[in-house]
């Protein structure tokens, strides 16, 4: 019998995705282990590994191919000693009993299509593609009066097609008497009002829509408020440059961030919570998510237990974490979760900005650019590197007073930068 490969669920969240790429084609003999496919989620690019040997029956799901729900057999494996073309053959439907003989001649009904499974009766469920769904749902046909052509009776992009084109049944004498308006050409949206030709569409992909999604829901759901600070840098830029002279990873300004952000979290643990109905959840660990900017959306990656981690470790970490993320070769485990964020535009030489918050966190830390401002110092005015901060919190988990404590520990931490080293 052969044995069905079943698309992965990547994580606990994943209810579907596009199958990227085959690794291997009919007839190839694969083993335990081997990696015999490619699976995009909205983030993220996994392999998939064979569980077991066998040969390459059928290729049910072609690469290339969106929104395959979990579970659906992608193709088949012929097991040890079974023979590949019998495996990939559709199973053959029993016998119908003959039917008895009757009095007057009956005129015989036109054969169905070999290939073709019986329209699926009334309440049956209906086995059809991804793909075929979504195109019978724009095209309105009606799936359970379809034949299916795919392996086992399914429907596919074929059938579909091909039932949206076949000629509608004529209409009853009577009502084909009545004159029939032509229907009129449905008006425009009044939201698009761009003429043909004067743009270029780009199709939402899984990220996008994954984005839009949830800062949607963010900010329908979540009752933001701000708070922004000013923190000056020249004590960490010489701190930095000193280390930098000393340490195999370079130190970025945004590791001491993350790394402050961590510790002024361990100080005010009341900022490091996440709302549910039941009960606040205050996080034993700062895993910080810090988002990067990839080829068509943002992704968070997380440093876990990030207060428990020197500066030299956050380098190495964050630049690992970046580039997979540019290359989506990120696990789910290392972007989904976290407990807070940090969003740094500072080097697009923004000075100052607030950030959605990015669920289940109950804050995001938005980082502008350091830059040399005129600060009054001892009554007398002087020069310094400032950097401003704004702290959005979910005023459901963290209130005002928690927000302004937060900033104020951090502020301590990046002014005073020695202390991060204790």
């Amino acid at each position: 019998m052969a044995i069905e490969i079943l698309m992965p669920a990547l994580s606990p969240t994943m209810t579907e995705g596009k199958l990227a790429k085959w690794l291997v084609k009919e007839g190839d003999t694969i083993k335990s282990g081997d990696v015999i496919a490619e699976i995009e989620t909205d983030k993220a690019t996994m392999e998939v590994e064979a569980v077991d040997e066998g040969t390459v029956a059928k290729i049910l799901v072609p690469e290339g191919t969106d929104n395959v729900a979990v579970n659906t057999v992608i193709a088949l494996v012929a097991g040890e000693g079974e023979d590949a073309s019998a495996a990939a053959a559709p199973k053959a439907a029993p016998a119908a009993a003959p039917a008895p003989v009757a009095a007057a001649p009956v005129a015989a009904a036109a054969p169905a299509p070999a290939a073709a499974s019986a329209p699926a009766p009334a309440g049956a469920r209906v086995f059809a593609s991804p793909l075929a769904k979504r195109i019978a749902k724009d095209s309105g046909v009606d799936l359970a009066a379809v034949r299916g052509s795919g392996p086992h009776g399914r429907i596919v992009k074929a059938d579909v097609e091909a039932a949206a084109m076949a000629p509608k049944p004529a209409p009853a004498a009577v009502a084909a008497a009545a004159p029939v308006a032509a229907p009129a050409p449905a008006p425009k949206p009044a939201v698009f009002p761009f003429p043909e030709g004067s743009f270029t569409s780009v199709p939402n992909d899984g990220m996008r829509k994954t984005v839009a999604k949830r800062l949607t829901e963010a900010k329908s759901t979540i009752p933001h408020f701000y708070l922004t600070i000013d923190c000056e840098l020249d004590e960490l830029l010489a701190l930095r440059s000193q280390l930098n002279a000393k340490s195999p990873a370079k130190i970025s300004v945004n590791d001491f961030i993350l790394r402050a952000s961590a510790l002024a979290l361990k100080k005010v643990p009341a900022a490091n919570a996440t709302w549910t109905d039941d009960a606040i959840l205050r996080h034993k660990h700062a895993d910080v998510a810090v988002a990067v900017a990839i080829d068509g959306g943002l992704i968070t990656p997380i440093v876990f237990n990030a207060e428990a981690k020197g500066l030299a470790a956050i380098a190495a970490e964050t630049k690992d974490l970046a580039e997979r993320a540019r290359s989506r070769k990120l696990k789910p485990a290392e972007y989904q979760g976290g407990t807070f964020s940090i969003s740094n535009l500072g080097m697009f030489g923004i000075k100052e900005f607030a950030a959605v918050i990015n669920p289940p966190h109950g804050a995001i830390l938005a980082i502008g650019a350091g830059e040399k401002r005129p600060v009054v110092k001892g009554g007398a005015l002087a020069v310094a590197t400032v950097m401003t901060v704004t702290l959005s919190c979910d005023h459901r988990v963290v209130d005002g007073a928690v927000g302004a404590e937060f900033l104020a520990a951090f502020k301590g931490l990046i002014e005073d930068p020695m202390t991060m080293m204790l």
